[in-house]
């Protein structure tokens, strides 16, 4: 079965996330992860949440504070906070979108 070009994701074969129809822009609430703040840690990899704009430390962190909120919200989609960057993470999904 072919999938139109709606139907595939733009990182190969894979199906497209349709996580990415729900959001709508959203500016990161920080620019670092406060829970870590708060014990006086401070992470590199940050995360923007991308329903409602929370940065947290990545899964490349030994907090993971991301999917912490991704678990408790359901959040489904996070991208990289630099402003540069196009990588976007599902977490349902578990795979680059």
């Amino acid at each position: 079965m072919a999938l139109d070009a709606r139907g595939v994701s733009s990182n190969g074969s894979a199906p497209r996330c349709e996580h990415l129809d729900a959001l709508v822009p959203v500016a990161p609430d920080s620019s670092t992860c406060r829970e870590c703040g708060a014990t006086g840690e401070h992470r590199a990899g940050l995360v923007a949440c991308l329903t409602c704009g929370w940065v947290a430390c990545s899964d490349d962190s030994p907090r993971r504070h991301a999917r912490a909120h991704y678990e408790e919200t359901d959040h489904p989609v996070v991208r990289a906070l630099q402003s540069t960057s196009t990588w976007r993470w599902c977490y349902v999904h578990r795979r680059t979108v």
